[in-house]
């Protein structure tokens, strides 16, 4: 009897002990965040935000994880999925998802994406070896050409472009689907003559080749870009700032995007909202966490490169700053 007593002890010692660590697993919230390559700014960018997210865990209960993906078409299709609650893409592919047109035409409209802001401008950038001779786009005919990898917003954009060109990927030597992690080292290695990136500037993804092999920034301009700009609202012709790179002092002819944040009208509310109010609450500090973020107005990450309805959460927090 004494050895049960002491069993019967023992259980609700154990009991007592785990009841304490149940209830905290209990209360807490998970929130993540599709972002790109590792080397990419949407990749800061989410680390940045989930940052400033799990600062305040203690008070609002969640935990914000940062996932390395293929890009913006990734990210969205997950994010529909349930598998993601938050997600960086361009603005063009958001408006393709919104829309269902282009990349999700297959699938129809994404009736359930919501934005929730904008972050940094995104100028379509092409990198070509030193060697291989490439001032312009044209050039680039009959060269080894990393597009992109699928389901990225770089590859997306890379299609449309070739189109608006009336070219076609086999007008390449070679048509790599390398991910923004590997084509830097590909075109040091000479296994490519260029890539084609979206992305904010300065971005290491972009230092690193012309610091290691001297790659050189090349021109995206002329008639048919000028028409796909003028037939897209959410593309606009960009310089990539003079000076940001070495052996770079004048600006480079472009055009871009913007990058946008965005979620699921499933996501709830007060997840969207503790999202937002961290980000916002501390944004002299976001600003500081990549070089892209300087120039971030928050009047204009309301409203600039959106296409899908604001998520609610994200209007509440906007209304009680009064800027809605």
């Amino acid at each position: 009897m004494k050895k049960l007593s002491l069993v019967v002890s023992a259980i609700a010692a154990a009991a007592a002990m785990l009841a304490p660590v149940s209830s905290v697993q209990a209360q807490q919230k998970f929130m993540t965040i599709g972002t790109g390559g590792v080397t990419g700014v949407y990749y800061a960018a989410g680390g940045a935000i989930c940052r400033l997210v799990n600062k305040d865990r203690a008070k609002h209960g969640y935990r914000c994880s940062v996932e390395s993906t293929g890009g913006s078409v990734v990210n969205i299709n997950t994010i529909k999925a349930g598998e993601l609650d938050f997600g960086v893409s361009q603005s063009d592919v958001q408006y393709n998802a919104f829309n269902g047109a282009k990349q999700f035409e297959k699938d129809g409209k994404h009736t359930d994406l919501r934005a929730v802001f904008s972050i940094h401008p995104e100028p379509f950038t092409v990198l070509a070896r030193k060697e291989a001779n490439v001032a312009k786009f044209e050039d680039l005919k009959g060269k080894r050409m990393n597009v992109g990898n699928p389901g990225s917003g770089s590859r997306a954009a890379m299609d449309e472009l070739l189109v608006a060109m009336n070219w076609k990927t086999s007008d390449f030597g070679l048509a790599a689907e390398l991910k923004a992690d590997e084509h830097g080292a590909a075109l040091c290695d000479n296994k490519i003559d260029a890539f084609f990136y979206g992305v904010g500037h300065p971005s290491a993804n972009i230092q690193d080749p012309i610091t290691t092999c001297g790659a050189k920034l090349v021109t995206i301009a002329g008639p048919a870009v000028d028409k796909l700009v003028k037939a897209n609202s959410y593309y606009a012709a960009v310089d990539i700032p003079g000076g940001l790179y070495a052996g770079h002092p004048n600006p480079t002819r472009t055009y871009g995007v913007l990058a946008s944040f965005v979620s699921s009208a499933k996501v709830p509310d007060a997840t969207v909202y503790e999202l937002v109010k961290a980000v916002f609450e501390n944004f002299d500090e976001f600003k500081k966490l990549h070089p892209a973020f300087i120039g971030l107005n928050p009047k204009n990450m309301i409203k600039d490169g959106l296409s899908a309805p604001l998520h609610p959460g994200a209007v509440k927090y906007y209304k009680e700053k009064g800027w809605m």
